[in-house]
């Protein structure tokens, strides 16, 4: 069936969508193709689409190669197509209900080793002003593991030199203290009382890290400076803009932490969302099996 072969029931969804919801273009033609792929597979009216026929389907997508979030995701685009129909009573039931979402596989994302991370943060050249702010930046971003825009974000109240603690605005505006060790404590004092203010000069700014023009740095700004030192270290894994963070997580993990304490750390407000690193716990609680297990 062709995109303009769709249903009509389904093209008022889709009008609906962009009149109503003001969803963007790509949005809506993401929505389209997803139906598309169905009703080209069903060929019936969405009012008389049966529960085991969406079951089939889906079975059939991931048998064929289709990922499962991509699957996931073609279910919540039905389940939303029958909520409207619903809700302007055009249809009478739905049957998207009771359907288990298809569950993808959740990977590691990727991250470094620790020789990777010692690369990294020597890159910088801390003879220049610069270059000591980008070290003091990669210090603390690994030493807490917080997020990019969170990093991006923090202004100077937000320390506690004494204390060794940074407070960090997380997601849904949740504010969480975070420890930083001695190392980033060290480069947050000499940068913060020599390095920032020559970037800063006679300008003022309540951001901690700070471009070379006296703004806050943004998380685009950070993002390509750990590009940038990346290749001066001659890292070739592929980074993502939570890669110091995932590091983070994982060295942890592998030297001893737990879940709990690495939630909160994270500040992730559900330990499932943390459960991504279980099976490194797993490989430590093997590695520590095999050390002292007498039969191991």
């Amino acid at each position: 069936m062709a995109k303009a072969g769709l249903p009509k029931d389904v093209e008022s969804f889709l009008n609906y969508l962009v009149v109503e919801r003001g969803l963007s273009k790509n949005s809506v033609e993401a929505y389209r193709n997803d139906l598309s792929s169905f009703f080209l597979e069903v060929r019936r009216d969405p009012l008389d689409v049966k529960r085991d026929e969406i079951r089939q389907y889906l079975s059939t997508q991931k048998k064929g190669g289709m990922s499962g979030s991509t699957t996931a995701r073609r279910l919540v685009t039905l389940r939303n197509l029958y909520r409207f129909l619903l809700l302007e009573k055009i249809a009478v039931e739905d049957p998207t209900e009771n359907i288990e979402s298809p569950r993808s596989i959740k990977s590691l994302p990727s991250y470094l080793t620790e020789e990777e991370v010692e690369r990294l943060l020597e890159a910088p050249d801390t003879k220049k002003p610069l270059g000591v702010r980008d070290k003091t930046m990669l210090e603390l971003f690994y030493a807490t593991g917080i997020r990019v825009s969170e990093l991006a974000t923090l202004n100077m109240d937000g320390l506690n030199m004494m204390a060794g603690y940074i407070l960090v605005m997380g997601k849904g505006s949740k504010e969480r203290i975070v420890p930083f060790g001695e190392v980033a404590g060290d480069w947050m004092k000499t940068y913060i009382t020599g390095s920032r203010l020559k970037i800063l000069k006679d300008k003022e700014s309540k951001g901690l890290f700070i471009t070379a023009r006296g703004k806050v740095m943004s998380r685009q700004n950070i993002w390509m400076l750990l590009e940038r030192y990346a290749r001066i270290a001659g890292i070739t894994k592929h980074l993502s803009p939570h890669t110091l963070r995932h590091s983070f997580a994982t060295h942890l993990l592998r030297h001893g932490a737990d879940l709990r304490s690495l939630q909160i750390l994270l500040g992730h407000s559900d330990i499932s969302t943390t459960q991504i690193y279980t099976h490194i716990e797993q490989e430590r609680l093997k590695e520590v099996y095999k050390k002292y297990h007498p039969r191991a």
